[in-house]
């Protein structure tokens, strides 16, 4: 089962990877909009899209019953364990998977 709870949720690196990102988009768009005389509005509206829908994506996919991306495998790890109780129990013994 700890390998199921590893398999679920996305490694903290990704979300620390993603602030990262966007603090350096965001300095480097504020530093080359400064420069300019009048903002590009689809350049900002582009930036803040892509950085939405990509944590949005990432946070539906950490709950996969909940939102728009449903992922019908996902259960596996539950089947997996119900199938080694049944085994477990049908023996009367306790029966070791390697």
């Amino acid at each position: 089962m700890r390998v199921g709870a590893s398999e679920k949720h996305p490694p903290h690196i990704i979300y620390v990877m993603l602030f990262g990102l966007g603090l350096g988009g965001s300095l480097l768009a504020g530093f080359g909009m400064a420069a300019a005389k009048s903002r590009s509005w689809i350049h900002m509206l582009i930036f803040a899209s892509t950085l939405t829908v990509t944590l949005y994506v990432l946070t539906d996919m950490e709950y996969p019953r909940l939102g728009l991306i449903r992922i019908e495998n996902f259960d596996h790890f539950l089947v997996d364990a119900h199938q080694q109780m049944q085994v477990h129990g049908a023996s009367g013994r306790s029966v070791r998977a390697e």
